[in-house]
């Protein structure tokens, strides 16, 4: 247990000084995603001592079941994958999609982005590499990229987490194979191709050997991409730099000094139940946002949007948000674009769990599928990004549910929502209610209340344009982030294919955020602060605890990841070089 220098004193509770069997560190941080594994790693490194708190019983948040693309403009790494980037091409791309009251902290953001992963990778297991084909998501607009200014990690083997690896939360079980084998986006083609391919075949037969040795020694793959591929590194990281983890201990409320700095926190475990922790440079936020703040969160979302969250549900203690307004922080102003939407549909698993599956890229982009709404008329380009799906389901008025229709050629092939790609029988899916199945459009239309008149000839509309691949209510597949969603071996529009092959699926969709981009007002050093934009002393926040500098606007793959870690890295950064202040706790 850390314990101060000789003749330092505490912080205590209720104004009194600190007893002498209280813990005391330099830097708390308050949850376990990205930005807060981020700045633990970077206040480590500044020599401070670090507890890392986490109220669930593994860490990585919703980072840990995400995509893990990180948006970065004018990284280092862009030029080699022949996708060169500057700063004045992003500013200028973000000047066309984001409405930033503070542009500051945009500023600030493009100026350190490159810089908080140059550190990162120098001192800690991070390594990142350049996504040379993933658009920007308004590829047409001026300073847009076709690629390299995302970034993704680089896979991991989990073996080398040791017994740790049981502190990494696991993806969601819809996407990964087998009962615990994650692929890669290179994969996917692969196992497309595989029953026509012998490269193909030779490539998923080497997935599954490698799936199978693994399995001999651990619960699930070890190989591991995206997001979760993200979070181990960091948590390697994190350990190595000897940040102390505890897991299952969840923060109540922040404490403050005599002089009004933050200097702790208290917690809660289920087996020492309450404690006061202090911290003697600062505490930082990074709970994971709004999205499971009931009351508060409706402050910020359209009454139609509804309560559905695809981020990992935190739990039901105090969360950072409501702390840091407890104390004296402002939060983001009521507005109804406070949310990255996603659509997304609901289901129960085996175990009894509720499962929200994020229809992000892996369905709605494909040739031969629509969306209608209640009126079974098509509202919206179903390959633009999922959070412009959302603002088309909401601005339509009648698309809450929406309904994702496809037949039976289309399932087989890419699957739908929690359906693989590829799988036998869905019988179960039907029985269950998660799909809708009927032999004609017209008995579909019933299946899934919505005017039968009207989705016959919706369905006849559009299969007549798309099989000459085109779309002209709607244009899907005019840009490169749509084909780039789509089928590339699919022509002549890897988006537009007919619905044509019975048997006829359906499947609701309802708007859920991935997480929340209203959140704690931030100064551009990732210091909390009061109404008047004073910074509270000793209070940082980063993550979508801080209200995002992309201020509703989701302009391309990463736009949450890459903020959490560039800000993660400032707060800590500051955190790590503030005046040890021992004081009081009123």
């Amino acid at each position: 247990m850390p314990s101060a220098p000789a003749g330092e004193h505490r912080a205590g509770s209720a104004g009194e000084p600190a007893q002498a069997d209280d813990e005391v560190w330099d830097v708390i941080i308050v949850g376990a995603g990205a930005g807060g594994l981020t700045a633990a790693c970077v206040a480590a490194l500044g020599g401070c001592s670090v507890l890392l708190l986490e109220q669930a019983p593994v860490v990585g948040g919703t980072t840990a079941i995400s995509g893990g693309m990180v948006w970065i403009a004018a990284n280092h790494k862009a030029g080699a994958a022949g996708r060169p980037d500057s700063v004045e091409a992003a500013r200028n791309y973000l000047a066309h999609t984001v409405a930033a009251s503070d542009r500051s902290k945009l500023e600030t953001f493009l100026a350190h982005g490159d810089e908080a992963i140059r550190h990162l990778e120098s001192h800690t297991s991070l390594r990142l590499q350049p996504v040379a084909t993933y658009p920007d998501y308004y590829p047409d607009l001026p300073g847009a990229t076709l690629g390299g200014r995302v970034l993704e990690p680089v896979p991991y083997d989990a073996s080398g987490l040791g017994p740790a690896f049981k502190l990494l939360r696991a993806p969601l079980p819809e996407f990964m194979l087998f009962g615990g084998m994650m692929i890669s986006r290179q994969d996917i083609p692969h196992l497309r191709r595989a029953a026509r391919s012998w490269r193909s075949a030779l490539h998923v037969s080497h997935l599954l050997l490698r799936y199978a040795v693994q399995r001999l020694r651990a619960p699930r793959g070890t190989t591991l991409y995206l997001g979760n591929a993200l979070v181990a590194r960091l948590l390697r990281s994190a350990l190595d730099l000897g940040v102390q983890i505890r897991t299952s201990t969840a923060a109540q409320r922040l404490l403050v000094d005599a002089g009004g700095r933050v200097c702790g926190v208290e917690t809660m475990q289920p087996a020492q139940g309450c404690g006061q922790l202090h911290a003697r440079r600062g505490v930082i936020l990074a709970t994971g946002g709004l999205s499971h703040r009931g009351a508060l969160r409706t402050c910020y979302v359209p009454a139609a949007a509804g309560a559905l969250t695809a981020a990992v549900d935190p739990g039901t203690a105090g969360r950072g948000a409501c702390m840091a307004q407890a104390v004296g922080a402002r939060l983001s102003a009521p507005t109804q674009q406070g949310a990255f939407w996603v659509p997304a549909s609901t289901f129960t698993r085996g175990d009894g769990s509720r499962g929200v599956y994020p229809h992000t890229v892996s369905d709605r982009g494909k040739p031969g599928l629509i969306a209608v709404g209640a009126d079974g008329r098509r509202f919206v380009n179903e390959a633009v990004s999922y959070h412009r799906f959302v603002q088309a389901q909401l601005a339509a008025g009648d698309a809450v549910p929406a309904f994702l229709l496809c037949d039976r050629r289309f399932l087989w092939k890419y699957g739908l929502g929690r359906i693989k790609p590829f799988t036998v029988s869905v019988s179960g899916a039907v029985a269950s209610g998660y799909l809708k199945r009927a032999d004609t459009i017209d008995g579909l239309a019933a299946a899934i209340g919505v005017p039968a008149a009207a989705l016959v000839d919706t369905v006849d509309v559009y299969n007549q344009h798309a099989r000459n691949g085109e779309d002209p209510l709607f244009g899907r597949g005019g840009d490169a982030y749509q084909r780039h969603l789509g089928d590339a071996d699919h022509q002549p529009n890897p988006c537009v294919a007919p619905l044509q092959q019975p048997p006829f699926y359906a499947r609701a969709v309802y708007p859920a955020d991935l997480g929340m981009s209203a959140g704690i007002g931030t100064d551009d050093r990732a210091r909390a602060q009061a109404p008047d934009g004073r910074p509270i002393p000793g209070l940082f926040a980063c993550g979508n605890d801080m209200q995002s500098i992309m201020e509703g606007a989701y302009p391309g793959p990463g736009i949450t990841l890459g903020p959490a870690i560039t800000f993660g890295w400032l707060a800590a950064r500051e955190a790590a070089s503030a005046p040890l202040v021992p004081g009081t706790v009123e």
